[in-house]
């Protein structure tokens, strides 16, 4: 009796220990159909989702003003289009960040 207690316990706590390094992935599990106008106009931000590791499905995963993810089919047409606006937004405001008032020089 006592050799299985001792040689159980060190297995156990192996397995313990091996279970707690893995780490699950956020990932989409299923597609939003279809987002509003109004809320496609919110999305501020968007990330891939590839289909490496835990994550199944490929995904665009749209960041909204605030903070709320959508999960999307990336062969949509509509989500292409988004992608494109949400690229447009963020380039037009690193243009407005960059833009700098100089006074004309006077010489």
């Amino acid at each position: 009796m006592r050799f299985n207690t001792l040689f159980f316990l060190p297995i156990l706590s192996c397995l313990c220990l091996a279970l707690a390094q893995i780490t699950y992935d956020d990932c989409c599990l299923k597609y939003v159909k279809k987002l509003n106008r109004g809320t496609q106009m919110q999305a501020v931000a968007y990330r891939w989702q590839v289909t490496d590791g835990g994550c199944n499905i490929p995904a665009v995963i749209f960041t909204m003003r605030k903070g709320r993810d959508f999960c999307t089919d990336p062969r949509e047409r509509w989500v292409t289009d988004l992608i494109k606006k949400v690229d447009e937004k963020v380039f037009r405001n690193d243009q407005k960040k960059h833009r700098k008032h100089r006074r004309p020089s006077r010489g």
